[in-house]
């Protein structure tokens, strides 16, 4: 805790608000996850991450867990490599406390509450948005920590072909391919992407008691497949009417390590399909309807003996109303609805749930001084209603120098495993409700961007187990947190760094009291370097975290590490590009789940035709 109270009262010192962007944001980076539209990333009262499709290549990412590896405040739980089960936690918040959107599409598991990240194939993906922080106002249940959303290629302009054809360490293939385009009124991008890996031993797990990890021992060879293919196209009916429709889907087969009670592969199917109406009624009052449905469908296997089903069908729709009201204010008025179903080998006693929402949000700017508040009611079949606020100040000292303080309260409806599995479920359970506060500042010192971000979340109602391992409201947790980011030009580098303190602490009134939430580490930093040489470009990764535990009752360590990455491009020709990159260099060992083993010193090239935009 030391350290954190010395890092907590040096930004008290500062008056130090959330920064308002990662240090190093352009300022015409919009970003439309904050506030649900469209807003430059250094007008957003809020701790905004945009990952574009250019940082993606430059670091030469081959999956999301990939390129979100590194966001200030997220750190990720994997269970033995590439395509296998991971968990985000940001800012602390457990895995199903973040919300994940697709092209503004809820996505995920209604029974775990989680979403299956490492199933999105990256190749179709053009942008990604981390807002860190409670997002409930806005988007109802699941947004304690923040919201993730990931954004499909657009495409538009001429006629554009890509492709990437890609290879490394473990047998590992990457192939991609797309084509992009559009006129004056319409645009369109479609693409496929197929990745294959004969992976590594996932875990080192060990059949009876103690037992741990994956309760078996089947030193093999774990690997995984996906198969990608995305669309995207929309079209401008006339100056004030435009419409869009979307499409991804990630199929394929994941192996892991399992016991003969369980399954050792499974066959998964996760898409998204979703349509949106933009609509400039008047000057002042534009009009949005969207709707969409997202699926999540696996069937699994033990030694290719079919042992279970589990599939999650999410529908939802908006309806959103933006009103500018003045030069410098914006009334946001809206409707949400979301319809979720089950269905599989396991007998629910409900298998359906919808929730209807109704939200309104303000925006204004008084000089210097920036104000944002949002209100929120949500009416859920199981729960009933539950009503969320958020409110966030800002103020500019200089156009290079801003504060800014934000509270939000959020809250976590509970899934269909922990309300109706069967010998498991609680249909009495009530939501998780948090309240979070946040203070910090961003500015600009010569050609240095900076930010630093106090903040703490406090959740009731947290969902536990008791003496019979029925899942019940009683646990708390509190969790403190810093985040400082810091970016420049020097001597020809692009230098970049970040570096999270947390302090997860478990406040259950009971011997677990005190201790660290599992699977956090206190400390999470990257380094980024990187350089254009003639027709070369280089770069190098720093990534650390300090230890975790594995278990609530902090009895099982897992140590820290630190992997270090190198990266290369060569322009073979303006269009033609060969990457290659050394991930892990250093060879470390480390886990990030107990007895599931995370990959060595491992390689990729990778050959890229990008023609650049005309």
């Amino acid at each position: 805790m030391t350290h954190l109270r010395t890092a907590g009262l040096l930004a008290g010192l500062s008056l130090f608000a959330s920064a308002p962007q990662a240090a190093g944001d352009d300022p015409l980076t919009i970003n439309v996850t904050a506030a649900r539209t469209p807003q430059s990333n250094v007008d957003t009262l809020a701790s905004v991450t945009v990952i574009d499709r250019d940082e993606i290549e430059r670091r030469q990412a081959h999956s999301v867990q990939d390129a979100l590896r590194g966001v200030p405040g997220l750190s990720f739980s994997n269970n033995g490599g590439l395509g296998k089960a991971t968990s985000v936690f940001l800012r602390g918040a457990e895995s199903d406390q973040v919300l994940v959107l697709v092209d503004g599409v809820r996505v995920g598991s209604a029974t775990l509450g989680t979403t299956s990240i490492q199933d999105i194939p990256i190749d179709q993906v053009e942008r990604i948005e981390v807002v860190r922080g409670p997002r409930s106002s806005l988007y109802g249940a699941d947004a304690i920590g923040g919201v993730i959303q990931i954004f499909t290629r657009k495409g538009g302009g001429p006629l554009t072909p890509r492709l990437s054809l890609g290879g490394g360490s473990h047998g590992t293939q990457d192939y991609s391919a797309g084509l992009s385009g559009g006129g004056e009124r319409g645009w369109f991008s479609v693409g496929a992407s197929y990745l294959q890996t004969r992976g590594f031993n996932s875990c080192a797990g060990r059949p009876f008691p103690p037992g741990g990890g994956c309760f078996t021992d089947e030193p093999d060879h774990d690997g995984y497949r996906n198969t990608g293919v995305a669309a995207r196209a929309g079209y401008r009916l006339t100056d004030t009417l435009s419409a869009e429709a979307h499409y991804l889907r990630g199929e394929g087969e994941n192996e892991y390590d399992g016991s003969v009670f369980s399954s050792n592969s499974s066959d998964y199917t996760q898409d998204v399909f979703g349509a949106r109406v933009d609509w400039r009624v008047l000057s002042g009052w534009q009009m949005s309807l969207s709707g969409g449905r997202s699926r999540d469908l696996a069937d699994a296997f033990h030694d290719d003996s079919f042992r279970s089903t589990f599939n999650s069908n999410r529908y939802s729709a908006s309806w959103l109303n933006v009103f500018t009201i003045g030069a410098a204010q914006r009334l946001t008025l809206g409707a949400d609805w979301l319809d979720d179903r089950v269905s599989g080998t396991t007998d629910y006693g409900q298998d359906s749930r919808d929730n209807a929402a109704g939200f309104a949000q303000y925006q204004g700017q008084f000089g210097s001084h920036e104000l944002t508040a949002a209100v929120r009611r949500d009416d859920n079949q199981q729960f009933g209603g539950h009503t969320t606020g958020s409110l966030a100040w800002g103020y500019r000292f200089s156009p290079t120098l801003r504060v800014m303080a934000s509270w939000g309260s959020a809250f976590k409806a509970p899934t269909f495993n922990e309300l109706y599995f069967p010998f498991f479920g609680n249909p009495s359970l009530e939501p998780e409700e948090a309240d979070s506060y946040e203070l910090g500042v961003a500015g600009q010192h010569g050609a240095v961007d900076w930010s630093l971000n106090l903040y703490q979340t406090d959740i009731d109602e947290l969902i536990g187990f008791d003496a019979s391992f029925v899942p019940v409201n009683i646990d708390k947790t509190r969790i403190r947190g810093l985040e400082a980011i810091a970016s420049t030009r020097l001597a020809g580098w692009d230098l970049a760094a970040n570096l999270s303190v947390l302090d997860p602490e478990n406040r259950g009134q009971d011997a677990n009291r005190g201790n660290q939430l599992p699977r956090r580490a206190k400390l999470l930093g990257r380094l980024d370097a990187d350089r254009g040489l003639g027709a070369w470009r280089i770069g190098a990764s720093l990534y650390g975290e300090g230890k975790r535990y594995d278990d609530i009752a902090n009895t099982t360590e897992l140590g820290g590490y630190v992997t270090f990455d190198l990266r290369a491009t060569y322009a073979l020709t303006r269009d033609w590009s060969l990457e290659g990159k050394l991930a892990n260099a250093l060879d470390k060992h480390y886990r990030t789940a107990n007895l599931f083993n995370q990959d060595g010193r491992n390689a990729m090239l990778t050959v890229r035709y990008a023609p650049p935009a005309r």
